[in-house]
């Protein structure tokens, strides 16, 4: 597949245009190899996490009990003539298997009566790049990476899950071209998914942000998605969901005085077809949300719109952080056909040096299910999540709940997947980073 945009002449020119004075003096840099390796930073950790799932699907006779231990170990070097190296292997092993891991998004022979929990097995190569740091405010990174960009709606890493969704291509980032302001722009021939499926694409990023103030931000983007496969098992059309997203976003905290600080967010973006992909991709995705800070302690409600195009198709994430939208029983990583609309109360704040957050999310269609043949109503359900976390030196605790309930007027609909049973879940996790 043809690429659309010439990142390689885009970078080149950035790099070109990158000022000399835009990074303060860097500290003495190593004189050989041997210090590059001894004064750089480590890229370990080891997550231990049990996870839970009660779900009234029929099929699923048994709960869902999940024991798996992540260990992340890598190395980074420091810059050596500019050029640094980084190297993190992973491996997931599995203590307690009474649940469907969904290998490469495939249910796992004889798990059918169990719930999914995508947290397979694995032994792999995470991350292994080089990196170059030539020129003032920029850096360009080239092989597996892990990727975040904003509240990563659109872009992420998937880090909840055990094996972390890494990109392989080349990104380039520059914080010196223009004065508060941030360029990320990146193509990515493969994606590694957290169901250890590797998927072959052509993904190009452009991400401009301007910070007006430290905590203010505007920020416009561009996202062109060509798979060359299908991301899901499910989806046997190889192309048809190749899409390009457009859009900008305005959020940030703006301080009203020493205790207070006023939040605020408000995001569109449009999408449709790309390369391939199906004539039907055309929707759009609003957010808007408001609250205020006092302290560590925050209120905000937000309302969140994935459109649907009539019911044949519906705005996609599909290389976002998806975990931590819509509730955190990842019921909606797929948009449903109908479409989305999200109103939800967040709130959260520090106790005794624990923190904890809350959300309520009141979860409807784009679509009234009746204008598509189906039942009454169109509310998919209600979701309540909490989680506490301690963080003591190197070591977390967390403790998170997700408890989805499905409206009771909804019933069956002209879309199976668009009804999403009473589900609960609970985790545990214990992390260590060195």
């Amino acid at each position: 597949m043809k690429s659309t945009l010439n990142l390689p002449l885009t970078a080149a020119l950035l790099l070109a245009l990158s000022p000399a004075h835009a990074e303060e003096a860097a500290p003495p840099a190593p004189q050989t190899l041997l210090e590059a390796i001894q004064m750089g930073k480590p890229m370990t950790n080891f997550r231990l996490r049990y996870e839970h799932v009660d779900d009234d699907v029929p099929a699923h006779t048994e709960n869902a009990d999940a024991f798996t231990l992540r260990s992340l170990i890598g190395w980074q070097t420091a810059p050596f003539n500019n050029f640094s190296f980084a190297a993190q292997i992973i491996n997931v092993g599995v203590f307690d298997d009474d649940y469907d891991n969904r290998d490469k998004w495939r249910p796992e022979p004889g798990k059918g009566a169990y719930p999914a929990v995508v947290d397979p097995d694995d032994t792999d190569i995470n991350q292994l790049f080089v990196e170059w740091t030539g020129l003032p405010g920029t850096k360009v990174r080239l092989g597996r990476q892990s990727v975040k960009l904003d509240n990563v709606r659109f872009i992420g890493n998937v880090e909840f899950r055990q094996v972390m969704q890494v990109y392989d291509g080349i990104a380039v980032e520059n914080k010196g071209l223009l004065p508060d302001t941030s360029i990320y722009l990146a193509h990515y021939g493969r994606v590694k998914q957290v169901s250890t499926k590797y998927q072959d694409a052509n993904v190009e990023i452009a991400n401009v942000k301007y910070s007006f103030t430290p905590t203010e931000h505007l920020i416009g983007y561009g996202y062109l998605v060509d798979w060359n496969g299908s991301p899901r098992a499910s989806n046997p059309n190889n192309e048809l969901t190749s899409s390009k997203t457009f859009g900008l976003r305005l959020d940030g905290a703006h301080k009203l005085n020493d205790d207070w600080k006023a939040l605020y967010t408000a995001e569109y973006a449009k999408q449709d077809d790309y390369k391939d992909g199906n004539d039907n991709i055309d929707s759009h995705y609003l957010r808007l949300g408001a609250g205020a800070q006092i302290g560590s302690w925050y209120l905000r409600v937000d309302r969140e719109d994935l459109s649907s195009n009539d019911g044949v198709s519906a705005f996609q994430t599909p290389l976002g952080t998806n975990h931590l939208f819509q509730g955190w029983a990842d019921l909606f990583l797929t948009t449903p056909n109908a479409g989305i609309e999200d109103t939800f109360l967040s709130a959260g704040g520090k106790l005794f040096d624990v923190q904890l957050l809350a959300e309520y999310h009141w979860i409807d269609s784009d679509e009234d299910f009746n204008s598509l043949g189906g039942s009454k109503g169109d509310s998919y359900g209600e979701e309540f999540d909490v989680s506490a976390a301690y963080t003591y030196g190197k070591w977390m605790g967390k403790l998170e709940y997700a408890n989805f309930r499905e409206d009771d007027e909804l019933g069956a609909t002209i879309n199976a997947a668009s009804r999403k049973r009473d589900t609960e879940k609970l985790w545990l996790t214990v992390m260590y980073t060195f």
